[in-house]
């Protein structure tokens, strides 16, 4: 049975799957509408997406104040941050961070007024996510990886940053 965690984040969950595991490798069921329903995420997802990069590679501050997602690691490692970015908030610029990897198999469920930001900690790594709406670059908020405003702690200095992040 999966096992579902709150997190300091209101609305945040962190999320472990069950893994079998046998000579043979391993069997991940990484989502079940009837399970997760039962643990209390009831999400109608509409799209899946992934981003594949190299390690030090720095994805994000992005969201959007309609989506949630539930973000995993298919390969790899790497470091997340997830901001309650909702200005009316209380708890504007709080933030949380996971290491997610092909390990430990971890999810987050990330809810709308929440940004996301993912650093690459392996050689190579793929992140997955479910997303409730359809991708809309417009509808979306976009903050600076280092920006004073939550003072997030990475791992890293000098990442490699896209023109989208680099241009902030």
């Amino acid at each position: 049975m999966i096992k579902v965690s709150k997190t300091n984040l209101e609305g945040v969950l962190l999320i472990q799957p069950d893994v079998f595991e046998d000579f043979r490798g391993q069997y991940i069921e990484t989502y079940n509408e009837q399970i997760y329903r039962e643990n209390g995420m009831d999400v109608k997802f509409a799209q899946d997406d992934i981003s594949v990069s190299t390690k030090n590679v720095l994805r994000g501050i992005h969201g959007d104040s309609e989506t949630w997602k539930l973000i995993s690691c298919l390969f790899g490692k790497f470091y997340l941050a997830v901001v309650n970015c909702d200005k009316e908030s209380e708890n504007f610029g709080k933030w949380q961070t996971f290491v997610l990897s092909d390990s430990n198999r971890l999810q987050v469920l990330a809810p709308p007024k929440h940004g996301n930001a993912h650093l690459i900690l392996s050689d190579t790594a793929i992140f997955h996510y479910k997303q409730s709406t359809y991708y809309n670059r417009a509808g979306q908020f976009t903050y600076k990886w280092d920006s004073p405003l939550f003072n997030i702690w990475w791992p890293i200095k000098n990442p490699i940053l896209s023109q989208r992040d680099e241009l902030l």
